[in-house]
């Protein structure tokens, strides 16, 4: 399981959206 970080580093995007898609999803 990714992390949020390892997901918007492999993503090439900021963790706000990461984390924004995440808790919107």
């Amino acid at each position: 399981m990714a992390t949020m970080l390892d997901v918007s580093i492999r993503a090439g995007v900021s963790k706000a959206t990461v984390s924004r898609v995440l808790n919107g999803t």
